[in-house]
């Protein structure tokens, strides 16, 4: 038997009749080849994020804008290397100074990403109960570092967060320090208590030869369309929207791909976080012969280290000393 509703819970509500479909990361062009556009459906990859921490709805909120941001930035953005083994990342890193504390996100060209926040159980909300991004992510600096095979060391951009609301912050981002007009709209809804999740976002860039004409098109398609969190409440066919972001532009065929949540710790990476302990802190615990747990940030995964693993661990770095 499902929980009763709590009277309390004044989370955004969504229809559980109604359904993104499968996640997916659709990318198309117009037909003149000026515009570009990504839409991303994120429901099920955010509500596996949020599974592995207990998260307010606005911690959660802010949580699943940054994901999906950092995945329409990463994905798409540089030629595709079939023969290149490792792939472009794109780290997001908002240092704001409201209650969230730091939130960073990390995707990848092949649509996996994950994220986490300093303190996900911020619920600040606005007065009709939807939640505050803006007051809960603050004002400082946004940084995001992009990495890619060929390039000799990462590059980072640094903007300030204007609004806190993600996707203006990463519009100025693109616009500003990648010099790509943009436009991007980002929106998470949840059911009661949390239990059911809807999520996506779009990105619109400007590519060589696009006219102001276009741009203006592409401006009064944004401006006419209702705040995604609204939309996600509704009966929500991505296609649609892409073709309400584009008209009068048109689209060429889309490529689809399917992004997830995905975490990439192991043993081996929990082992060497413990190697930026002082040394003296790390040889009184193999004295004692403890164990020491290492908890993931991003997925929640508990590692548990015993004490001849820290000891492998100083004898690799005296090794290499």
């Amino acid at each position: 038997m499902d929980d009763a509703p709590d009277p309390k819970d004044r989370s955004p509500a969504i229809d559980p009749r109604t359904s993104t479909g499968p996640d997916r990361l659709i990318r198309t062009i117009s037909e003149a080849g000026t515009i570009a556009i990504k839409l991303v459906v994120a429901s099920e990859l955010v509500a596996e994020a949020l599974s592995r921490r207990t998260h307010a709805p606005t911690a959660g909120d802010a949580l699943g804008r940054a994901m999906m941001g950092a995945l329409l930035i990463a994905v798409g953005s540089a030629p595709d290397d079939a023969d290149e083994p490792n792939v472009e990342s794109v780290q997001l890193q908002f240092r704001g100074d409201g209650p969230l504390g730091s939130l960073t996100a990390i995707a990848n060209s092949r649509a996996e990403v994950r994220g986490t926040l300093q303190h996900p159980e911020v619920g600040l909300v606005l007065s009709d109960g939807t939640p505050d991004i803006a007051r809960a992510v603050g004002l400082g600096p946004l940084n995001v570092v992009r990495h890619r095979p060929r390039w000799r060391s990462p590059y980072t951009g640094t903007v300030p967060l204007v609004s806190g609301e993600i996707a203006g912050d990463l519009t100025l981002y693109l616009t500003e320090s990648e010099q790509t007009p943009s436009a991007m709209g980002l929106g998470v809804a949840f059911g009661r208590g949390m239990r059911d999740v809807a999520a996506a976002g779009f990105l619109i860039q400007a590519l060589p030869g696009a006219t102001d004409e276009e741009l203006e098109t592409v401006e009064e398609n944004v401006r006419n369309l209702p705040g995604l969190g609204q939309l996600l409440r509704q009966t929500f066919d991505p296609f649609e929207l892409i073709d309400r972001l584009m008209a009068d532009l048109g689209t060429r065929a889309p490529h689809t791909m399917s992004p997830r949540f995905h975490c990439p710790c192991t043993k081996e990476r929990a082992l060497r976080t413990l190697g930026l302990l002082e040394r003296e802190e790390l040889e009184e615990m193999i004295d004692r012969h403890e164990t020491q747990e290492v908890i993931c940030d991003f997925c929640g995964r508990d590692y548990q280290i015993p004490a001849n693993d820290m000891s492998r661990l100083l004898e690799a770095e005296a090794e290499v000393g």
